[in-house]
């Protein structure tokens, strides 16, 4: 049988469609469990990452971080995590928050470093504190550069938190490590298929964000 013939069969199949092992019920655990640990490491990563862009001071600290949240491995950090913490959603949350850290501190970093000087002069020469500098001149150019530092952490935690299925949890993982177990490959390759259209609605959602949030002239120096 096709890698096709699985995923429609897995998608004709009604069971699938209803209750708490659904679809509908599955992908809103993914999505919850996702966003908590996107949220958790954008208030984390994102302060630091504008702070120290502005001032231009820590950069050498904030790469020797990213570089060693990279360095871990998400699988092996949830079990040392799961023989912690025991069960929950903690254990998930560690990984997954330092999976996402990195590329938002780096991005949101180098984003305010590449504002032009010149307006950022002429509104200290206006007389705006710190403060309304960084968020009225240097935020808005920098933005684009900081969502696709936010829209590559999402894609990565969106496609990492099925391993909150292998400590119990819910989430699309739970179709792939229940379709293993049970060697029904339909509801495996069903469980993947859902991952990868979840990540391309990432994509998706953070070009909407994009065309919302940053200014036309911004996106046209783009």
């Amino acid at each position: 049988m096709s890698i096709f013939q699985f995923i429609s069969d897995f998608f004709r199949d009604s069971a699938h469609w209803h209750g708490q092992y659904g679809i509908p019920h599955r992908v809103l655990e993914h999505l919850q469990y996702s966003f908590m640990a996107l949220g958790i490491a954008a208030g984390i990563a994102l302060p630091a990452g504008l702070i120290t862009g502005h001032t231009g001071r820590g950069g050498n600290a904030l790469a020797l971080i990213a570089t060693a949240a990279r360095a871990l491995p998400s699988y092996g950090l949830l079990v040392l995590m799961f023989f912690w913490l025991g069960i929950g959603l903690t254990p998930v949350m560690i990984p997954l928050v330092a999976l996402a850290v990195p590329p938002i501190l780096v991005t949101s970093y180098e984003a305010m470093r590449t504002v032009d000087p010149a307006p950022v002069d002429a509104a200290r020469g206006m007389g705006m504190g710190p403060v309304a500098v960084l968020f009225q001149v240097e935020l808005p150019v920098a933005l684009p550069l900081i969502l696709s530092g936010l829209r590559s952490a999402a894609i990565q935690v969106v496609s990492t938190t099925a391993i909150a299925a292998i400590v119990s949890l819910g989430g699309l993982g739970r179709f792939i490590i229940d379709g293993l177990s049970q060697r029904d490959y339909e509801i495996v390759v069903g469980g993947a298929t859902l991952i990868v259209g979840l990540a391309l609605a990432m994509i998706a959602l953070f070009w909407l964000i994009g065309r919302l949030a940053v200014s036309p002239g911004v996106r046209g120096g783009r």
